[in-house]
């Protein structure tokens, strides 16, 4: 999908946003006896991303890693793309904290308290993430959908077919050809992704409302302008200075995957597009295939954004006092929690739990979390994808050439 046919898509998934919201907004007592419908409709189009984001992410990443040729130079790869990763994120945390203490987001605003049963994720998450690296059951991984478990099996099936050599190529033809049958499928339902835009995002505006929206309209608008702000200046920033890229090329062609972002609140379903949009970017299988999985995983930068931003807002707004040694607790265990955060709708309210109890902040609030989650939520997502694709495209100029001389 090159050229004007992209474009064409890009433009139609827009319109699909844009129709969705006033859908959403225009749907409670008129239209109403559409929803069934609308549900319908997403659910097929989130299921369809869903059929092969498993498949795609196992195959592409055993044959990038064959195609790199050194085991050390897929471990250069790899090592790259984290270190990235947790750096933004650290540096997202912060940013978050930073901003709406300085501006006093949520002083003399006064919240409702709601109850809302969560169990919030336990700090020592990132330690039972790592001890369950390696799967013992690769089956049940693929049908959990642990991704991160997947991630590990197929960089291990990857590394050990560059072991064998030709003893492997069976193999390494047999996942070539389900890589290429992912990615034809992939490239139909992108064709059907404007639909899809349109009902998934019909349906978030009207499960909260118009009320739910301008309640929190000022805290939504500063959030927004934040993230747009990373956006534009870090990852911008990234593709000019590190990726040789043209900032308005990038932009133009993520499209595509930034507003399925948005839309879909789901950056592991976003994952195909993301791979076709990096294909586009001219980054080779080989970066694309770990970076972006791997960033679907443990990238989750406009998470930290969101989650600093509001537990200063919520402090601010409940009048409890968040020092300066706190805060540094809470730059620390965001950074952890986000990590370890599910790139999936919702990932992110067992870990905002967590970091309200260690802020001391009442459990009341998380109520009035709930209710604006999914409207953050798409707004971090597409930041998140954002992210993912500038890594690839950084890791083109950075980790490539390094591969290619190992060959």
């Amino acid at each position: 999908m090159k050229g004007g046919k992209s474009k064409l898509i890009t433009l139609f998934i827009f319109l699909g946003l844009v129709f969705g919201i006033l859908f959403g907004l225009l749907m409670p007592g008129r239209y109403e006896f559409l929803l069934p419908a609308v549900d319908l409709v997403s659910g097929l189009y989130m299921n369809a991303l869903r059929m092969m984001i498993y498949p795609l992410v196992f195959c592409s990443l055993v044959v990038g890693i064959h195609s790199i040729g050194s085991v050390s130079a897929t471990g250069r790869i790899g090592a790259q793309s984290v270190l990235y990763f947790v750096a933004t994120t650290l540096f997202a945390s912060l940013l978050g904290l930073f901003l709406p203490k300085v501006l006093g987001l949520g002083s003399g605003v006064a919240i409702e308290m709601m109850d809302a049963a969560v169990e919030a994720t336990p700090f020592t998450s990132l330690l039972d993430t790592v001890k369950n690296l390696i799967p013992s059951n690769p089956v049940a991984s693929f049908a959990n959908g642990d991704m991160l478990q997947v991630l590990v099996f197929a960089i291990i099936v990857g590394i050990t077919c560059l072991t064998l050599g030709e003893k492997a190529a069976p193999f390494i033809r047999l996942t070539e050809a389900v890589d290429h049958i992912s990615v034809k499928i992939i490239s139909v339902v992108m064709y059907f992704t404007p639909i899809g835009v349109f009902c998934s995002i019909a349906s978030v505006v009207y499960a909260n409302g118009t009320e739910t929206i301008m309640a929190l309209g000022a805290v939504l608008l500063a959030l927004y302008i934040t993230m747009f702000l990373y956006v534009l200046i870090v990852y911008g920033g990234i593709v000019r200075l590190i990726g040789k890229c043209k900032i308005r090329t990038f932009f133009a062609k993520v499209m595509p995957a930034a507003l399925n972002a948005f839309g879909t609140c789901s950056s592991s379903a976003t994952l195909p597009i993301s791979k076709r949009c990096a294909d586009e970017l001219g980054v080779s299988n080989e970066i694309s295939s770990l970076a972006l999985p791997l960033g679907a995983t443990i990238n989750m930068d406009a998470v930290s954004i969101v989650m600093s931003f509001m537990i200063v807002f919520f402090a601010n707004a409940c009048g409890v006092e968040v020092s300066f040694g706190m805060l540094a607790v809470v730059l620390l265990s965001n950074t952890l929690l986000s990590i370890g955060t599910p790139g999936v709708p919702g990932g992110a309210i067992a870990s905002f739990a967590a970091l309200a109890s260690i802020a001391g902040l009442p459990t009341g609030i998380m109520g009035v979390y709930i209710s604006v989650n999914t409207l953050c939520d798409m707004g971090a997502t597409c930041c998140n994808v954002l992210g993912d694709l500038a890594c690839s495209v950084a890791m083109e100029q950075t980790a490539h050439p390094a591969a290619q001389r190992a060959k």
